[in-house]
């Protein structure tokens, strides 16, 4: 515009910028209100969507008010250009970051309220996030006249030789997806490697995979190593597992009477012990006719993983109780060492401590 500025100009820019900041406000009160209801559903998704929007929200009235007290102001084409394009800049990047946080924030619902994926798992997360911001940034690019095309070629020549410099980097990046895809770890999981290492896994990010061990220690493993490795899940394909206690009774016992009283202890205690199974079958099985004892195996059923050493400490206990007033014995293992003295001839004769030396030599 040629026409120069007037006080009518700046009371209406006055104005628009003032309506713009009261209805930020106002949205702001009521994305406030909605926060409140939406917290009272089951569903957390509409908590992150109010949440999000209320960043967007007044940030897109204040910046509709500020455009409009710019398009009132007698500003010269090229300004008026800079001024549009700026708030558009402020625009694409408040709801580049709101989308991201959104998204992130719906895939990390949709993984914490289905079972066969990784409820705290910040792989999918962390993807997710870098896309949407990536997609805001070439956005912005393209808002501010700067052609993406030669930089998509760039980064396409330069991310091979990236890709060559970071493959441990992106060799357990791919690791963790195909561990989360093929859903044989999730985040929870009690797992056991070949190596030896064991505990319940925290989560399983870009690069490595957490578990704490049950000293509560925190053991890092890369992806990649995971990935290769000998594993034992003791939560898949269910939680619910058995446990093996070996036991030995006298050759003396009656078996019939030591297998009904063996069978009372295990309904007691899967009954009465926390993380047991009460609805766990009782079973013993014989095996072993030993040195000193027949053995035999009781299995027993267990909610999860770390709940079996409970469960076997308040079964020993209760069945060295019960054995004890059932009058069943337990012995200790016994060998028994027969000694035959050989007769050795003696030309001459020797007296009575000669002749325990050379028996002793003798036997040796």
């Amino acid at each position: 515009m040629n026409r120069a500025l007037t006080v009518d100009d700046l009371v209406i820019a006055a104005v628009a910028l003032v309506a713009g900041l009261l209805a930020a406000f106002l949205l702001r009160v009521l994305m406030r209100w909605l926060g409140k209801h939406a917290g009272r559903t089951r569903w957390s998704g509409d908590d992150v969507i109010v949440d999000a929007l209320r960043t967007v929200v007044p940030w897109a009235a204040f910046l509709g008010g500020a455009a409009s007290a710019g398009g009132v102001l007698p500003l010269t084409r090229t300004v008026q250009k800079h001024v549009n394009q700026s708030l558009t800049v402020v625009l694409i990047l408040v709801v580049t970051l709101t989308a991201a946080r959104v998204i992130a924030g719906l895939v990390r619902t949709v993984t914490q309220s289905r079972s066969g994926v990784a409820g705290s798992a910040t792989i999918f997360v962390n993807i997710t996030r870098v896309l949407v911001l990536a997609l805001g940034f070439l956005v912005v690019l393209q808002t501010l006249g700067i052609s993406i095309a030669p930089m998509l070629t760039a980064l396409g020549v330069g991310g091979l030789a990236v890709a060559l410099a970071l493959q441990d980097t992106l060799a357990n990046l791919f690791a963790g997806v195909h561990i989360l895809a093929s859903k044989t770890v999730q985040p929870g999981d009690y797992i056991r490697l070949s190596s030896g290492e064991e505990g319940y896994v925290e989560d399983i990010n870009w690069r490595q995979t957490t578990v704490r061990a049950l000293s509560n220690n925190l053991v890092v493993i890369p992806n990649g190593q995971l990935a290769k490795a000998n594993m034992t899940n003791f939560m898949r394909p269910e939680q619910q597992l058995t446990i093996l206690v070996q036991v030995g009774v006298g050759y003396d016992s009656d078996l019939e009477h030591v297998e009904r009283v063996t069978l009372e202890v295990v309904s007691d205690v899967m009954t009465g012990v926390s993380g047991a199974v009460p609805e766990h079958e009782p079973a013993i099985r014989f095996h072993t006719f030993g040195d000193s004892r027949i053995g035999f195996t009781v299995i027993l059923g267990v909610g999860e993983f770390s709940d079996q050493f409970r469960i076997k400490h308040e079964f020993v206990k209760q069945l060295h109780r019960r054995y004890r007033e059932e009058g069943i014995r337990i012995p200790a293992p016994t060998r028994t060492v027969a000694l035959q003295q050989g007769s050795v001839s003696i030309p001459q004769q020797r007296g009575p401590q000669e002749v325990g030396d050379a028996n002793v030599a003798h036997l040796e």
